[in-house]
């Protein structure tokens, strides 16, 4: 039997960022002022920017960049992967890139997509599209409710 622990592994950070253990953050960049929950993983090139709390809970794949002053609520799921005959497609990882100032609500999921700047996606969203306008946007698929100045 192998067992790993939860760990925190060479992970670029600036000295104010907050972790709350446990949680597994191996090979990513947290800017300044990052928090980061209990039980959440951030895996190996994501980029946290500056300001961002990423709550409790919460899986941030590779490929994933964030900008800042953004929220990630509990419970968020990205994922990196696409299917391909019915099966994950691991030559199809595709970036994701997440604007400043967005707003990710609970349990939301984000596919690999990107993100405009000032956006709030709404608690338990399946975001299946890139986003280019700013504004609300809520549901599975995620669709614009209404937008923000």
């Amino acid at each position: 039997m192998k067992l790993h622990q939860s760990n925190i592994k060479n992970v670029d950070m600036a000295d104010d960022v907050t972790i709350i253990e446990p949680c597994n953050l191996y090979e990513c960049t947290l800017h300044e002022n990052v928090f980061v929950g209990p039980f959440s993983e951030i895996q190996n090139g994501v980029i946290v920017g500056s300001h961002t709390r990423v709550q409790s809970h919460s899986f941030i794949c590779e490929k994933v960049i964030i900008g800042d002053n953004c929220f990630i609520g509990h419970g968020v799921m990205f994922t990196n992967d696409l299917f391909k005959e019915g099966f994950p497609d691991a030559d199809a990882m595709i970036e994701t890139n997440i604007g400043n100032n967005v707003s990710i609500g609970s349990n939301a999921t984000i596919l690999p997509i990107n993100i405009c700047d000032g956006v709030v996606i709404g608690a338990g969203s399946v975001v299946t599209k890139n986003i280019t306008t700013k504004g609300v946007y809520a549901g599975n698929p995620a669709r614009l409710l209404r937008t923000l100045d």
